[in-house]
């Protein structure tokens, strides 16, 4: 006997429209005390907009899905608690269990849509394409506030009052404090993007979203239904999801035709590197650095590529796949139809793939017949220099190459410049290889050497004169042993021993023969090397600290040779960080307020110490210098210049008639001084020196 499947008692979930949810008289909204802060930033901001006008501007049919709300019956304590005006809690209460950072972004949004809407009614000006101003602040109004005047979300009491003041616009508009609060930097944003003439479009697109709205019954666990929730297993990684958004939305026949026309080529070209592919090709096209973890590569390309018709799809699955073609050569480089790039490709993946940005770029041209194959080399061999010299200074290597990837698509003479300028000079490495281990000592050998590919030093392995651990019978002359120098000269060679006058290649055999022997013995196996360097080494009768200082002069000179530097015009700025490759790093220790050293602005020193004095200087820097460039910035990113303080909050004053936001969250500000910078152009002349602090934070 098959018995019949019992309904679910527990838990109800419903498909729903997320606005008329939210306008029905009977829906109120406790947020429990447990949950966390609100803690959306500016950047989930931006997309929850960005997806909302995407949705509001497709078919009529379409809908934007938001995921679930799991919220359970108000019992009372849990509810009542939370709520700001009532101890006991309503029957009709929902608890908040699983989305109130979605849900109280979505209020933040239409409390801005609702101000904009009432703000343009009392100005008198109306659009020929909005809905009369009164019906839609009514209808926007059912949305945010209860019969009773209070908002229909409740956040605890902690949080209740904030809230409330900005979604019912009742913070003072002369008097009201200044305060750091997520609520008023996101409802600002919001603000700063509503303009009266897209109300209608963002209002469109709210009616289109959906969610699954998940309500437990009495006896549900309510913690294990929101693990279960939030707990799918292996979470899909960025190439997962950068597939999943380049088909979706395809029919059956569009989808089988860009998997085997493009994607599949991609994943055969990459192999198990397809997330290093995408992270590359990102940095590659924005010029700027992308992190990795997370769903950082993804959120990166949806911002690149927000929306994919089939038509454009297919031009840019075409790009994509072309310089997986690259990438597919930069991991091995022996694919290289030419052997001189071959051979220079290989001599890059020494330093790993940091730089396949710039190097697929460079390499992709070529290949399409762009650049010549001196060229090519010529580029591959700066960046070699760049790269060797760095890491024989000590000198770290990140955060260059997406500057580097932005010069060289100002042309080559521009990159060539951008270079130089981060390059160590041959003073400084001059003494950086007298006294410090030579980095890539496999490398820098070889191509001393006259080895002609990383390939051939299969046969060779490293020699060190004067041993990293010598024996006590070791001997530099034959004569004094090892355990008869004083400290002083044991320090002294142990010092050198792993610098670049003491070090050669030697062929295995010859290199098996004079193990753990004294310098003269090893003399004869020298003289048998076929490297010239090492065969040098025989010309001597002795060796010592005298006789490394020797050598690493002479071969000093062949180093700056081999990777030079190429001649710099202006600021040398090593040791500054481009101010399009600044980031916002995270919390000071207490009582520290120093982020930066100094900036410095077109050759200018200014004693600028965070990135709030620094936003506020730019702009009103550039408002004297480059007005335009900043109108143009702030009517395409919708702020932070206005014409009047259109709501409460931070302002400062740029002219009688215009004024600058200042309540915006750091990252935010961060990215908009870098912004109106670009527009104006003249990023590339702003570096700020951080400080020590901000340096390892």
């Amino acid at each position: 006997m098959v018995t019949a499947p019992r309904a679910a008692t527990n838990v109800e979930a419903t498909a729903v429209n997320t606005i008329a949810w939210l306008s029905e008289p009977s829906t109120t909204i406790v947020v429990p005390v447990y949950q966390r802060q609100y803690r959306w930033d500016i950047g989930g901001c931006e997309q929850l907009l960005a997806d909302i006008r995407a949705v509001g501007d497709s078919a009529e049919n379409d809908r934007h899905f938001i995921g679930s709300i799991l919220s359970s019956a108000a019992d009372g304590a849990a509810a009542g608690r939370s709520a700001p005006d009532s101890p006991a809690a309503d029957d009709s209460e929902l608890v908040l269990i699983d989305g109130q950072q979605r849900i109280t972004t979505l209020m933040l949004l239409i409390a801005a849509l609702h101000h904009t809407v009432l703000q343009d009614a009392r100005g008198g000006a109306t659009g020929s394409d909005t809905e009369a101003p009164a019906p839609l602040a009514a209808e926007l109004e059912r949305v945010l506030v209860r019969a009773s005047g209070r908002t229909k979300l409740r956040p605890h009491r902690a949080w209740a009052d904030v809230f409330e003041s900005v979604v019912l616009d009742r913070r003072d508009h002369a008097g009201g404090e200044l305060r750091d609060s997520r609520f008023d930097d996101n409802y600002a944003f919001f603000r700063s993007q509503v303009r009266p003439a897209e109300v209608p479009r963002i209002w469109r697109g709210l009616q289109r979203l959906e969610h699954v709205a998940i309500t437990l019954g009495a006896d549900a666990n309510a913690q294990q239904i929101f693990e279960s929730l939030n707990s799918t297993g292996e979470p899909l990684r960025d190439h997962e999801l950068i597939h999943n958004y380049v088909l979706m939305g395809l029919s059956h026949e569009e989808q089988r035709e860009v998997e085997e026309e493009f994607w599949l080529p991609i994943e055969q070209n990459t192999g198990e590197q397809i997330a290093g592919f995408w992270r590359h090709y990102l940095v590659m096209t924005t010029g700027r650095e992308v992190v990795t973890g997370g769903r950082a590569v993804y959120d990166v390309f949806r911002q690149v590529f927000p929306r994919l018709d089939l038509a454009t799809l297919r031009a840019h699955a075409a790009e994509w796949r072309a310089y997986s073609e690259a990438y597919r050569v930069l991991l091995a480089p022996e694919e290289a139809p030419a052997a001189e790039v071959a051979q220079q490709l290989g001599y890059v993946n020494t330093f790993g793939r940091g730089s396949y940005p710039l190097v697929m770029r460079a390499y992709a041209d070529w290949a399409a017949g762009g650049s010549t194959t001196d060229e090519l080399v010529a580029t591959l061999e700066l960046l070699q220099s760049l790269l060797l010299r760095r890491s024989v200074s000590g000198l770290p290597l990140d955060r260059l190459i997406a500057r580097l990837c932005r010069a060289r698509h100002e042309g080559p003479e521009q990159l060539v410049q951008a270079i130089a300028r981060i390059t160590p000079s041959d003073e400084r490495v001059r003494v950086a290889l007298k006294y410090s281990e030579l980095p890539h000592a496999f490398y820098v050998l070889g191509r001393l050497s006259g080895v002609e590919s990383i390939e051939q030093l299969d046969g060779l392995d490293l020699e060190h004169v004067v041993p990293l651990a010598p024996g006590e019978d070791w001997s530099g002359d034959g004569e004094r042993r090892w355990a008869d120098y004083s400290d002083d000269e044991q320090n002294s060679h142990r010092a050198l021993a792993a610098t670049l006058g003491n070090l050669a290649l030697l062929e295995q055999p010859l290199a098996e023969g004079a193990f753990d022997r004294s310098f003269p013995e090893k003399r004869s196996f020298y003289a048998d090397s076929a490297l010239e360097p090492t065969a040098a080494l025989a010309e001597h009768s002795t060796w010592g600290t005298a006789a490394i200082a020797q050598r690493t002069v002479r071969l000093t000179e062949e180093f700056v040779r081999v990777w030079p530097r190429p001649a710099l015009r202006g600021i040398d700025d090593d040791g500054l960080t481009p101010i399009l490759d600044a980031v916002k790093r995270r919390g000071w220790p207490r009582g520290w307020e120093r982020e930066f050293d100094y900036v410095e602005y077109r050759g200018e020193h200014w004693e600028v110490y965070d990135v709030k004095y620094l936003f506020n200087r730019i702009f009103k820097r550039l408002w004297a210098d480059a007005r335009p460039s900043v109108i143009a910035f702030s009517a395409d990113r919708g702020g932070p210049i206005y014409d009047s303080r259109a709501w409460n909050g931070h302002w400062d004053t740029l002219d009688t008639d215009t004024f600058l936001y200042m309540g915006w969250d750091s990252r935010y500000m961060l990215t908009a001084l870098q912004g109106v910078l670009e527009e104006a152009g003249i990023a590339s002349e702003v570096f700020v020196k951080y400080s020590y602090i901000g340096a390892v934070m």
